[in-house]
């Protein structure tokens, strides 16, 4: 085989039947990874990539350097307060990872560097910090660490005084770790080694051996996975339970961390509920009563289950009430209305309220961390696809508002005066009107020559506001138009636009992104030879599924990570997060599910035809959608698409679904995607 030509994976038939159907998968033998094949051909995958994108070489190193130009690398958070201490995290220039710090009682204390990111990454190819958790005495701190990029972490102590890592270690946990008040009692959520879900909550003493851990709580549901967290009054401690659809929740009293747990309303199919405490009750954040964009519900501490919930906000059909913040004084609710976020503050005593100010149609806004309880201080961040995020202490009670920190972007060419971003809506074939948030320099002139890069992700209720990139304006900058597609799967429209693109009304999601696109056409806006489509993970099913409806109106497409073989993962129920997904797609053991989902399912459905330009990216040791269903994708279209487009698979052999973990080695993914639309547009310099 030349290394230009395309690697050919051998056929090895593998016959999947259910339900009396039989499918034929010739790609199966990809799925182990212990294979040395399955290597090899990985590997000359990426030869080939290597090969074909070689002339992009040098811009790609041009555009990682002008995107981590636009960065400042000895960067810093906005600190925050919590107990007593101001923690900050910052980097130091050259490097990949933080330091997390603290001050005690205010910033101009001497600075404690709990954790140096740098260093503890020396040596790993991967490397993830996450979950730290200070104990209620400040002393101790625990956190995970992932190096092999499944997110599956060994979670540690800290002694923060000495700078021991005390001996206690714990293996194949999620992360984090919550402290009961005595400072030697330990929680955390353990995973099934096999199909990762998070399981079993386990309590650990400091001091004794890990195998002794008590188990807690083992979820045996194998559709729901579970967690455990303090309340923000932190008199409680708090098990919850989610499936896709339902929620259960337990309590435990921070004081009492040797009791049982008490479950604060069974399970009920279809109900979703979230528990916030203050003062001697407990606010429920649910769908109860067919409440489909949710309401706040109250109930006495001692009075928890669902009978005695009595309505505090009722629901309202036109605004999807996403969460609530709870301070002294004042309780904050994050809205959605006709999807613009809404900020609204109002004061305990009924004395006040009001919403915060947001004028533009394509902002994104939302409540900051806010972990300190006895506060009027509020903290939110703004952005729009044309403005850097801001992060803003807002003084509820006054109503002043502190600026603590602007995105800086670097390099002294970024003036926000220079873009301009709309709001359109399409026309869906069904009726439906569609909204997608635009960006471009206003210098960009739209028309049949325009290259336009459409973004969506329409899954799981997800919604991706309209938000700020520095590194999107290596495109924009070079005459790109960057749209996000609010389809129906998310929730932009509220939870009724959810409920509209999953289980049995998936595809509308796929004719909500082709219809967007035709919209696009129709308008001038751009052509079927520069319209582009990107989408990761669920959003790269979204892509493969939409290639196959549609593959004629795209120019390109870059499918991150994706999730494409739909009915062969979900039935199998030994591979991570499968379980857990059926009230999303479906359980295809179920025959109606299993024909509706084969019938969009992207690797199943692919024919001979032309396809576009494709771009098709995957990380080895990906633990949410497993490298084989996009390498078995890139295999079947080899053997039947009728053209001779490029399609190129680019394998991440050391990373994980998330791609290199390191702040800026992260970018050079970026710039490959990049590098292959620009080349397409002819606008490699």
């Amino acid at each position: 085989m030349s290394i230009k030509h395309p690697p050919k994976a051998k056929k090895i038939p593998k016959e999947l039947i259910i339900h009396n159907d039989v499918r034929i998968d010739n790609y199966y033998w990809l799925n182990d990874k212990e294979n040395k094949e399955v290597l090899a051909y990985l590997e000359a995958e990426n030869n080939y990539y290597d090969a074909i994108t070689a002339h992009t070489k040098d811009f790609q190193e041009e555009l990682f350097q002008e995107m981590k130009g636009r960065i400042k690398e000895d960067d810093s958070s906005v600190p925050y307060k919590l107990n007593d201490y101001w923690y900050s995290t910052r980097y130091v220039i050259g490097g990949e990872y933080p330091l997390y710090s603290r001050f005690k009682h205010d910033l101009s204390a001497e600075e404690e560097i709990m954790f140096n990111g740098n260093e503890m990454a020396k040596g790993h190819d991967y490397f993830n910090l996450g979950g730290i958790a200070i104990s209620p005495n400040n002393k101790l701190a625990a956190f995970g660490v992932d190096t092999v990029s499944r997110r599956q972490y060994t979670l540690q102590i800290k002694n923060l005084e000495t700078g021991e890592i005390l001996d206690d270690k714990i293996e194949n946990t999620t992360g984090g770790g919550v402290w009961a008040n005595d400072n030697e009692t330990l929680f955390y959520t353990r995973k099934d080694p096999v199909t990762l879900r998070s399981d079993k909550i386990y309590k650990h003493k400091l001091g004794t051996p890990t195998s002794e851990d008590v188990l807690i709580f083992h979820e045996q549901d194998d559709t729901f996975s579970t967690f455990i967290y303090r309340t923000k009054s932190k008199k409680f401690l708090v098990i919850g339970s989610f499936s896709t659809l339902t929620s259960e929740f337990q309590i435990l009293s921070t004081d009492n961390p040797d009791g049982e747990f008490e479950v604060f309303s069974p399970r009920e199919r279809g109900l979703e509920y979230t528990i916030f405490h203050y003062a001697d009750s407990f606010y429920i954040l649910t769908n109860k009563d067919k409440a489909e964009n949710f309401k706040l519900m109250r109930t006495a501490e001692n009075q928890t289950s669902s009978e005695h919930w009595q309505e505090f906000i009722a629901h309202r059909k036109e605004v999807l009430l996403e969460d609530v913040d709870i301070f002294k004084e004042y309780y904050v609710l994050s809205e959605r209305e006709n999807g613009l976020n809404k900020i609204r503050i109002v004061r305990w005593d009924g004395a006040e309220e009001y919403y915060l100010p947001f004028q533009s149609e394509t902002y994104t806004a939302y409540v900051g961390n806010n972990p300190d309880f006895d506060t009027e201080i509020l903290r939110y961040s703004y952005n729009s696809m044309s403005t850097p995020s801001s992060v803003i202490d807002f003084n509820m009670r006054t109503k002043g508002k502190v600026i603590k920190k602007e995105q800086t972007v670097l390099g002294g060419l970024f003036n926000k005066e220079n873009y301009t971003e709309v709001r359109l809506w399409a026309t869906a074939r069904d009726g439906v009107k569609i909204p997608m948030s635009v960006v471009h320099r206003k210098d960009t002139d739209l028309n049949e020559d325009t290259p336009i890069l459409q973004y969506a992700y329409g899954s799981y209720g997800s919604t991706i506001d309209p938000y700020f990139s520095t590194v999107r304006l290596s495109l924009l900058d070079r005459g790109f138009v960057f749209v996000i597609a609010h389809i129906r799967g998310g929730e932009y429209l509220g939870r009724n636009w959810y409920e509209n693109g999953k289980l049995l009304q998936k595809k509308n999601t796929f004719t909500d992104f082709i219809d967007c696109s035709k919209f696009l056409i129709e308008q001038k806006m751009t052509s079927a030879k520069h319209l582009y489509a990107m989408g990761g993970s669920a959003g790269g099913l979204l892509m493969g599924a939409v290639i196959n409806m549609q593959p004629d109106i795209y120019n390109g497409v870059i499918a991150a990570v994706p999730f494409v073989d739909v009915v062969t993962t979900m039935l199998d129920d030994s591979i991570p997060l499968t379980t857990g997904e059926y009230d999303e797609w479906g359980n295809p053991n179920d025959k109606v599910y299993y024909e509706y989902m084969k019938s969009y399912s992207p690797y199943d459905n692919v024919v001979a035809q032309e396809y576009p330009n494709m771009l098709v990216t995957t990380g080895l040791h990906d633990s949410q959608v497993q490298y084989f269903e996009p390498a078995k994708w890139v295999a079947k279209l080899r053997e039947l698409k009728k053209d001779d487009h490029q399609l190129l698979l680019n394998t991440n052999m050391n990373a994980g679904h998330g791609g290199a973990s390191g702040r800026f080695e992260s970018l050079r993914e970026v710039a490959k995607e990049y590098a292959f639309l620009l080349d397409l547009e002819g606008k490699i310099t």
